[in-house]
This record gives structure tokens, C-alpha cells and sequence, in this order.
């Protein structure tokens, strides 16, 4: 593949690389390379200095951890990112040059007027163009839009508002061994200092732990799901509200969702657009009271929906709510980035 084409045909397996293999995201992306069974020739693990020399799994070979440099893309097809965004921006440009299509999981580019950010299953045409740099949403975006990808293209959504339940795995291995570590000290009567987050996680939810606007009040993942929600369903007037609260969990993250629309849509009608649909699997059982769980999400491709029922809060009838549960390091980031890299490989076959 020259520097400008996107990745091979079907017959020419790519040579994949994977910057921050050694993170929880980049962990789930070798998962989900090969639970997804994506053609990788040869398969190229990146990470700092500190973690090179390491050997990891991958299709029941041992694949060693290089140290992440200027020089590491020579000869890259495509490039998944997931190291952070400072890494991105300085790296991506970089993989780039050296013919390398980037799919990046940082906030590095999501807002960047020529990288697409996509979500396949709600706007995955927008990679007709071609790009060289992908951008993979916010965790809660890709699951949440997700969800809606059925309905949007339905039916006229006028407002969103949500309240969020974010798992530890949203801050990376770290910040869920604290959540171990710290569990275990309570549970045996000992006094843990957290050193990830400001507040003791075990048997405790509290507001998400990125920086609060001091005009609106939103913190930084709020403004992120807003803002990235917006652009991933070209409504970028869209009304959203949303609350985000880390709740002790290791991973999948819960969504409370009313979606307004502008006319009245019935329970069923929603169930059946959501039944069958990419990505989607509907656990919406009142008689059992068997509803979406982090339990049962966890490990899953498959984005959970259920609780769905008329907002009884809103007498025009034309609100919706419903429970949407994902897996974040799956959907909500690895698997999402590997079905853009699917997605392009069937487009370049096409």
C-alpha cells in the first residue's frame, strides 16, 4: 500500500500497529482483533520506553513491545492509537507520513473539522472520504449513539437528557486496580488513600473526576459527550443534557436516557426498530424485571438496551426513556475502532 491508499484488500493482510499496547484499551484492541478476526499480517505492539522489551499474546504467538519512536511506522497500514492525546498529536502526524492510516482513541482530533468521527453503524459513510486520521469517539458517545443509530434514522429527535454511570475501566488500568485495591481495604477495616481519584471509589458514585467549567458548571466529559454526540448525529444544535457520575464498577458503562422526539412514537415502535439492529441487543423483560447490567455487558460487542417506556413526565407523550448499557473498553473504544478499520478494508474491497 502507498502512502495514500487506505488499508489492503482481503488478500493482502496489513500490517497493523497498536501505540499504547500495554493499556487497558490497548489490551481490549488485541482482544478485539482477534475476537473479530481482522487480518493482520503482521502485528506491531508500541508503548514507552518502560514497557519495551515485554512479550504479549496475540493469536498464540508471542508478539514483543517496542519503545514508541518518530521511526516506529515504516511500513504501518494502519496505526490504532490509544495513549493519550498529547501522544496522538505528536506521534499520528508521523504514522501519517509514513503511509499509515490512523484510528485514534484520544480526544486528540474528535472535534477537528477534517477528521471524521465516527461511530460505524450511525455515520459510517462519512468514510467515503477517504481520511488518513480517524477520530473514535468518547466512550459514552459510541455507546450512546449506538443505541440511537436505529431510532435517529426513524424518527426526528429533538432533545436528549441523560444521567450517566461510568465504570473504572473509563480511566484505564490504573484507575481500576484502585478500585480493586481499594474495595479490598475496605472490606478488611484498613484505610486507603486513593492516588487516581480525588475521592475514595469503593461502595462510592460521585461526579465524574474531569475538570468543571466554572461558567456552566458541565465538567469535561459532560462537554465531550455534548459536543461529540452532536457531530456524530449531524445535529450540532442538538439539546443534551447530561450528568456524569463514576459509580464501582471495573467496566461498562450505564446510560439513563430520555430521548424527545417531534412527534409521539410508541413503546413498540422503539422496541422493534432497536430489535435486529446493528450492535444492538434489546434485554427489556418486565415480567422477570431483567433489564440492561454491567454484569452482563461486560466482555459483550453487543450494546444492551431495555427499561424502554413513555416518559410519564411529559404529557405531550412525544419522550421516550430507556436504560443502555455498553461495554466501554469494547465498544465504547477497541471494537468500535477495529469495525472503522473493517469498514474501510470493505470499502477499499468494494
Amino acid at each position: 500500500m502507498n502512502a495514500h491508499n487506505r488499508p489492503a484488500p482481503e488478500s493482502d493482510a496489513p500490517v497493523v500497529a497498536i501505540v499504547g499496547a500495554t493499556g487497558a484499551v490497548g489490551l481490549a484492541l488485541i482482544h478485539s482483533l482477534e475476537q473479530r478476526k481482522f487480518p493482520v499480517g503482521e502485528l506491531r505492539l508500541l508503548a514507552s520506553a518502560r514497557s519495551a522489551g515485554r512479550s504479549m499474546s496475540f493469536r498464540g504467538n508471542k508478539v514483543p513491545v517496542q519503545e514508541l519512536t518518530e521511526d516506529s511506522f515504516a511500513g504501518v497500514d494502519i496505526a490504532f492509537f490509544s495513549a493519550g492525546a498529547s501522544i496522538s498529536r505528536k506521534f499520528a502526524p508521523h504514522a501519517v507520513d509514513a503511509g499509515a492510516l490512523v484510528i485514534d482513541n484520544s480526544s486528540a482530533f474528535r472535534m477537528q473539522d477534517d477528521v471524521p468521527l465516527i461511530v460505524p453503524e450511525t455515520n459510517g459513510k462519512e468514510l467515503d472520504a477517504a481520511p488518513r486520521i480517524i477520530a473514535n469517539p468518547n466512550c459514552i458517545a459510541a455507546i450512546l449513539t449506538t443505541a440511537l443509530a436505529p431510532l435517529h434514522e426513524r424518527w426526528s429527535i429533538t432533545r436528549l437528557s441523560m444521567s450517566t454511570y461510568q465504570a473504572a475501566s473509563g480511566g484505564g488500568a490504573e484507575m481500576m486496580e484502585e478500585l480493586r485495591e481499594g474495595t479490598r481495604a475496605h472490606l478488611n477495616g484498613e484505610e486507603f488513600e486513593p492516588k487516581i481519584l480525588p475521592h475514595s471509589y469503593a461502595f462510592n458514585i460521585f461526579s465524574h473526576n474531569s475538570d468543571v467549567d466554572p461558567e456552566t458548571g458541565y465538567n469535561g466529559e459532560e462537554l465531550k459527550v455534548i459536543a461529540e454526540t452532536r457531530r456524530i448525529l449531524g445535529q450540532p444544535a442538538l439539546p443534551i443534557s447530561v450528568t456524569c457520575i463514576r459509580v464501582p464498577i471495573l467496566r461498562a458503562h450505564g446510560i439513563s436516557l430520555s430521548i424527545r422526539f417531534d412527534e409521539h412514537v410508541n413503546t413498540d415502535s422503539i422496541r422493534n426498530a432497536l430489535n435486529g439492529a446493528p450492535g444492538i441487543r434489546v434485554v427489556d423483560d418486565r415480567e422477570a424485571n431483567h433489564f440492561p447490567m454491567p454484569s452482563e455487558a461486560s466482555g459483550e460487542q453487543d450494546v444492551l438496551v431495555g427499561r424502554i417506556r413513555d416518559d410519564l413526565g411529559d404529557p405531550s407523550g412525544r419522550t421516550s426513556t430507556m436504560f443502555i448499557v455498553g461495554d466501554q473498553l469494547l465498544k465504547g473504544a477497541a471494537q468500535n475502532a477495529v469495525q472503522i478499520a473493517e469498514a474501510l478494508r470493505a470499502k477499499a474491497a468494494a
